[in-house]
């Protein structure tokens, strides 16, 4: 009995393995620990995040050899204040809700997991839901160059990737949403291919969707970088269902690139993320959207100060560590996952783990090997 009760706070693989619904606990399903179960449910979470899941994510299955995900009454909190946005009707006695978020506290807290849990939750619901499960990714890698006109500095290679990844599972939503903005887009340097000749711009044709807007960008590199910088300005402008923006690492949007700008013929200058042209377009959280932010200290470059540009002033948010209830329920799965051996197993060492490792979600998995 006392392992079913830990139990209660974990959702196994298999069917109806959401956390949707308005219960503050989880449900446990009792499916069958095969490896056929396991890939179910490992194959549901890709589909519904097919841009990546987070690495603790990965490796807490990878030990325990089971896809479990355990649904923590912080994350709970957080999937409320967004579902009392969309429908205030739901909880309109509860506390205030805000709009846009920044998920912070220390490493290995839950915080890439939550976000990742939180972006499932929405897209069950029927949100539309622009993941960056790696925020670092838009400042590192690929080429880049400055752009004439905004003197800002364009990075083709991943403003590509990031239309790709939106649109693996949002197509068919996206194909029913007419784009609200005509303008032209300008044209930049293509992937290793320069500049177009002939043709400054693009132009959207009326009646066009945002799936249109998108292979337009996919399609021709040279216009990736407007396209998303446009599709932001879109989805601001969608009313007919809830749009949230889900970005983990996005610390990685307040520090320098590994991109330089020679400045003389013996020296170079860092460039700073804010002169991204896709990351100016979507860092800043003074807007009124829907917008959660998590940050990475594992990627983390240097320390950011408490009060950050284009961020409001009460968006930060502290994310716990495991509390002593939540670790029971942990060193429980771990138990009967095997990690910790059964004949071992007493109240006094999970609770020596939990207060080694002050609730550090990595530091516990690591330490049940030692009991």
């Amino acid at each position: 009995m006392e392992e079913q009760k830990n139990a209660s706070k974990f959702v196994l693989g298999g069917h109806g393995a959401s956390v949707g619904g308005g219960g503050r606990a989880a449900v446990v399903v009792a499916s069958p620990v095969d490896c056929s179960s396991v890939r179910k449910f490992l194959d549901e979470w890709k589909a519904m995040l097919p841009e990546g899941l987070p690495a603790g994510m990965m490796k807490e299955f990878q030990d325990t050899r089971r896809c479990a995900v355990m649904v923590r009454e912080s994350f709970l909190d957080l999937r409320d204040n967004f579902r009392r946005i969309v429908d205030p009707a739901i909880t309109a006695k509860r506390k205030e809700t805000k709009r846009q978020i920044i998920l912070d506290g220390p490493r290995s807290c839950g915080k890439s997991i939550a976000l990742a849990m939180l972006v499932h939750w929405a897209r069950t619901e029927g949100w539309l839901v622009f993941y960056v499960p790696q925020g670092k990714d838009w400042t590192h890698g690929g080429f880049f160059y400055r752009n004439t006109y905004s003197d800002l500095f364009d990075t083709p290679v991943q403003a590509g990737k990031v239309l790709q990844d939106f649109l693996k599972y949002n197509e068919t939503r996206l194909q029913q949403l007419p784009c609200q903005t005509f303008e032209s887009i300008p044209l930049g340097e293509g992937t290793g291919v320069g500049m177009m000749k002939g043709a400054d711009t693009v132009e959207m044709p009326e009646g066009s969707t945002l799936y249109d807007l998108i292979q337009t960008g996919i399609t021709h590199s040279h216009a990736a970088v407007g396209v998303v910088v446009r599709l932001r300005k879109e989805l601001s402008h969608v009313k007919d269902v809830p749009v949230l923006f889900a970005i983990d690492q996005y610390n990685s949007w307040f520090t320098f690139t590994e991109y330089q700008e020679p400045v003389t013929v013996r020296s170079c200058r860092s460039i700073h993320a804010k002169e991204l042209t896709t990351v100016n377009a979507y860092r800043s959280m003074l807007h009124n959207d829907m917008m959660v932010g998590a940050f990475s200290h594992s990627t983390a470059v240097g320390k950011l100060r408490q009060e950050l540009p284009d961020v409001p002033s009460d968006a930060r948010l502290l994310f716990p560590r495991y509390t002593v209830d939540e670790a029971e329920t942990v060193c429980h799965y771990y138990m009967r996952q095997k990690i910790i051996r059964r004949e071992s197993f007493s109240e006094e060492k999970w609770k020596k783990i939990y207060y080694l490792s002050n609730g550090n979600g990595s530091e516990m998995r690591w330490l049940a090997a030692f009991i």
